[in-house]
Parts: structure tokens; sequence; C-alpha cells
């Protein structure tokens, strides 16, 4: 008779509040987590935006051709040729880094 007291006035009480405690603890993360933003891309200047535009332009893409079927390819084929052409400068520049011989400027 003693235990189920004991259960009635303090075990029951005692569970129902660590479980509103870890209830309450998971919705105040869930609430930060949710409030916590993702760095903010940087902003892109004109000049930026323009020179990018005109190595895709170099690159063989074009743009003012509109409604083009091979639209998503095309831009694509450009963005991988500039791509490889930073990289063979950026190895060009860390090879020329690496055995002392100054860099061609462009």
């Amino acid at each position: 008779m003693k235990s189920e007291s004991m259960n009635q006035y303090v075990v029951s009480p005692l569970r129902n509040l660590v479980i509103a405690g870890v209830m309450s603890m998971a919705s105040f993360a869930s609430v930060d987590a949710q409030t916590v933003s993702e760095p903010a891309a940087p902003q892109l200047t004109r000049a930026e935006v323009m020179h990018e535009l005109e190595e895709l332009e170099a690159a063989g893409y074009n743009p003012s051709q509109g409604d083009d079927v091979s639209y998503p390819a095309d831009l694509q084929a450009a963005l991988a040729k500039v791509a490889a052409k930073h990289r063979a400068e950026r190895d060009a520049a860390m090879s020329a880094g690496r055995s002392g011989r100054p860099m061609p400027s462009p």
C-alpha cells in the first residue's frame, strides 16, 4: 500500500515533470534551429557580372539565342570551359610560385 501512495504522489508527478522538461527543451532547440540563417551569398558587382558574362561568351555561350532548346547544355558547357580555364590559370600560378619564376601578367 505504501508503494502505491509513493508512486501516486512522487514518482508519477516527477515522471510528468521530466517529460514536460524534455518536451520544452526539444521545442526550444527546434525554434533555435529554425532561426539560424545561412550566411548570405556574397553580392556581386555589376562589373563582376559583366566579366562573368564576357567569359561565358568567349567560351561559346550565346545568351541572345533566346528560347534555345539546348540552353542548359550550352550554358553548362561554357561554365565547364571557364572553370577549366580558371583551374589551368590557378595551377600555372601555383607552379610558377613554387619555382620562383614571376607570373606572366594578363
